[in-house]
Parts: structure tokens; C-alpha cells; sequence
């Protein structure tokens, strides 16, 4: 941007001579200097004429004489009315001169930043060849060869920008969060990359948004507390971490910003609904969730009705080689979510190590969205979990098993919880 103003300057110093030297060399009696000069130059012909003809004899001494004094007349004259009243006299084309030097640069400002776009003089991400989408490449050459640019001219924040964009889009978070760490030591004061960078890493993580990747979350929140997407990661980790009041705040101020037509806005909502869920059953839940805004609380979805035909049911219990590491009043969870697509539950259902072991039966009914059926989908994972926190997210220290994946409608699975999560 520094550049653009001082090539402006430039050329504003270079068009002003242009304008103002041929004002500034006009004076206002220039017409009167030549007219001057013209009668002049015939007064001191006629003089020569005089002597001519006094010469040839053509005039006495007595009208030369006479002809002599008319003249200095005359010239006296002409000296009385131009040359006394040119001094006096003001130059406005100077003064014209003088005021286009200030307002010609400060009209062009103005006109700038009135009608020109003042964002192009931000750093712009290039479109590369063999870009498909704005600053993402896909050409494997192309990322090299934009390293080896960055290896010698490592401050260059659009060019980590494009990589680490790039690295995300081809699912190779480790690059990608390593572009992500250069950039926010050249651009630390980005929400919308310290964003990013906390994706990449949980993306990079097992898809776990705890330490690290909570801390940029809640970098990008300081810098701008409406950025939608940080508040969305921001309640997920709030529900990774069974912190549901902070992911209703976070979400519902989210669905505030969004506009009601938004594509996504009703999946917000379900989520609310669901950490709404999970406080009530917490210790001292209700009492929070009283506490809550009544504004705040979103319309019960509509529950989905169940279809017997595509349940999936089956048995559930703990390895004996794990119950000295679970409490009585240990919460599980047995829930079933896609294998392929969002990782959001399907259906789920929860109990305690003490229930154990127990049957279970997961069907459309137990949807959190009335869109996310276990039904819509061809293949289905099952996963029973011993929860220390209480959060149905998976932690270290949880106990886990799984049936793998199945189809929807299976029956008879056996799950045994014989794993501790890493």
C-alpha cells in the first residue's frame, strides 16, 4: 500500500509542471508589454525619419525641434500609463498557479477514496495457473514450486496464505498447519486465520478440537467475536469437552448472525437442542438451563418416527479386563454414526457402567436431525463408550468397543467395550 502511494505521488509531481509552469509564466500584462514595445519601436522610427529629413534637408532645425518634443511627449506618456500601473498590478494566473499545486493532489486523494477501491491496495491472493477455486492449488508441481519461492522470500504472508489453503483442501493437515503456523507469525492479528489454523489442527488431531486448537478458537473470538465460523468450532469444542452452557452461548449467538435463510442454520439449532439434552442430564443441569435466556431456547424438532425394519440392535458389555477402570455411575454411550459423511450421532442412547450389560435397539426415532436418519445412510459405525467426563465425545482415558461397520437393520450385534481411547 506504501508503494501504490509514493508511485501516486510520483506521478502527481510529474503531471504538475504540465499545468502549472505555463500559468505561473503568464502575467497578467502581457498584452500590454507587447503593445508597449510595438509603440516604442515605432516612436523610435519616426525619430530616425525626423533626422532623415533634417539630413536631406527636408525639415528645418526648428521643425525637427518640434517634432523632437512631440515625441518625448508621446514617449513619456506611454511610460505614465503602462510601466507605473504594471507594478501595481496583481498576477492571477500565478495565483491560479499556486492554489492547483494544493488542490490537484488533494482532489485526486479524495476522488480515490471516494470512487476507487480501496481494497485493492491490501495484499490480493494471485489466481495461480492450474487453481481451481480462489488461491487454492491442486497441481502438485505448483506446490513445490511456491515452497521453494517461500524457502528464499519467507516473508510473504499471500504466498503462505495459498499454501496452507491448498494443503487443507488436498487433506494434508500436517502441511497445511505448518503453513498455517508461518502465516500467523507474519499476520498474527487475522481471526479468520487463526480460524483456520485451529481446523487444520484438529482436522490434523483425530478431529479433536481440545488444547491447541481451543486456544486459536478463542484467539480468533478476541480479535472478532462475530466471526461465524470460529463461534461454530468454538461450541463444538464446548460439546468435546461436555462444557454445554458455553456451546449453547456460542451457537445461539451464531444462529443470531446468521441469516434465517441459511442453508446450515437449522443443523445449529439441532445442536443446540442436543447440548440442551445432555445439561438436563448432568448434575445440576436443570438448575443451569433455568438460568439459561428463555429467548434462547430453540422449538423441539419434530421427532422422526422410528422404521422397526432398520434398527439396529444388539448387546453391549465391559471386558473383564477393564472393570477395575470404570466407576458404577460412569456414564456410556452406545451410538451409531455414519461411516462416511458427518460425524454427528445418528442415534444415541445413554446409560451407566452399573446397566452393564444391556441391550440395545438404535432406530430413526433417535435421530438428532430430522435429516440425519441412521436410515439415509448405507453404512453405519456402532460404538459403545465409557465416558469419564460424561461428554459423548470420545477423550483420552474413555473406554471404547465397536461392531465395526454395518448396515442399517442389522441385528445381534456384540459390542464389547474392551479398549482404552489414546
Amino acid at each position: 500500500m506504501t508503494l501504490f502511494w509514493i508511485i501516486c505521488g510520483a506521478l502527481l509531481l510529474a503531471a504538475l509542471p504540465f499545468v502549472v509552469w505555463p500559468l505561473w509564466r503568464k502575467t497578467a500584462a502581457n498584452n500590454d508589454v507587447l503593445r508597449d514595445a510595438a509603440n516604442l519601436e515605432i516612436l523610435r522610427d519616426q525619430a530616425g525619419e525626423l533626422e532623415a529629413d533634417l539630413n536631406n534637408s527636408l525639415l528645418t532645425q526648428e521643425s525637427f525641434e518640434q517634432g523632437h518634443r512631440e515625441l518625448q511627449v508621446r514617449l513619456l506618456d506611454e511610460v505614465k500609463t503602462t510601466v507605473a500601473p504594471a507594478a501595481a498590478v496583481r498576477n492571477p494566473a500565478r495565483m491560479l498557479a499556486m492554489v492547483l499545486v494544493v488542490l490537484i493532489p488533494l482532489a485526486s486523494v479524495l476522488l480515490y477514496l471516494q470512487i476507487g477501491n480501496t481494497k485493492a491496495l491490501l495484499p490480493q491472493l494471485q489466481q495461480n495457473e492450474g487453481a481451481e477455486g480462489f488461491g487454492v492449488l491442486r497441481s502438485e508441481a505448483a506446490l513445490q514450486e511456491l515452497e521453494a519461492k517461500l524457502a528464499k522470500q519467507p516473508a510473504n504472508p499471500d504466498g503462505w496464505l495459498v499454501l496452507a489453503r491448498s494443503y487443507a483442501e488436498m487433506q494434508r493437515f500436517a502441511d497445511a498447519v505448518r503453513a498455517y503456523g508461518k502465516l500467523v507469525e507474519l499476520v498474527p492479528n487475522e481471526s479468520q486465520i487463526w480460524t483456520n489454523y485451529a481446523d487444520a489442527m484438529a482436522m490434523n488431531n483425530n478431529q479433536s478440537l481440545l488444547g491447541e486448537p481451543t486456544q486459536m478458537i478463542n484467539k480468533a473470538l478476541q480479535l472478532d467475536p462475530e466471526n461465524t465460523t470460529a463461534l461454530a468450532l468454538a461450541g463444538s469444542a464446548d460439546m468435546e469437552r461436555g462444557d454445554y452452557v458455553a456451546a449453547i452461548t456460542h451457537w445461539e449467538k451464531l444462529v443470531s448472525l446468521l441469516p434465517p435463510d441459511y442453508p446450515q442454520i437449522q443443523m445449529v439449532r439441532d445442536g443446540i437442542n442436543q447440548a440442551r439434552v445432555y445439561l438436563s442430564k448432568q448434575k445440576g443441569g436443570r438448575e443451569m438451563l433455568a438460568k439459561l435466556p428463555a429467548a434462547n431456547a430453540p422449538a423441539a424438532p419434530e421427532k422422526p418416527s422410528a422404521n422397526p425394519a432398520m434398527a439396529i440392535t444388539g448387546k453391549v458389555s465391559l471386558s473383564p479386563a477393564l472393570q477395575a477402570k470404570a466407576a458404577p455411575t460412569d456414564f456410556v454411550f452406545i451410538l451409531a454414526r455414519a461411516a462416511e459423511g458427518p460425524k454427528m450421532p445418528l442415534a444415541v442412547i445413554r446409560k451407566q457402567v452399573k446397566d452393564l450389560p444391556l441391550e440395545f435397539t438404535l432406530d430413526d426415532s433417535m435421530a438428532m436431525q430430522s435429516q440425519m436418519k441412521l436410515s439415509g445412510f448405507e453404512k453405519i459405525v456402532v460404538i459403545a463408550r465409557v465416558s469419564k467426563s460424561g461428554s459423548p465425545m470420545a477423550q483420552p482415558g474413555d473406554l471404547e468397543g465397536t461392531a465395526g461397520v454395518v448396515k442399517p437393520g442389522s441385528k445381534g450385534l456384540n459390542i464389547v467395550i474392551d479398549n482404552t481411547v489414546k
